[in-house]
């Protein structure tokens, strides 16, 4: 992996937790707002679990593999 390639991931791997973390706020101000929008909710946490895999895998392309 060149320096270019591994610069690009990490910016990508800050920009998704960023968005991991506004979810989790989101997500919150909905269920402490009281309105129950079960399909709302339900969204969000989806998308949450898209970014985590997503993030997952940027950082495991970013770990070098090593055989002990």
């Amino acid at each position: 992996m060149t320096d270019a390639e591994e610069q690009t991931l990490r910016a990508e791997l800050a920009e998704l937790t960023q968005e991991h973390r506004d979810l989790d706020s989101a997500i919150a101000a909905l269920a402490d707002s009281g309105i129950r929008d079960q399909l709302q909710m339900t969204r969000l946490k989806k998308r949450k679990l898209q970014l985590k895999d997503e993030i997952q895998r940027i950082e495991d392309a970013l770990l070098p593999d090593i055989i002990a």
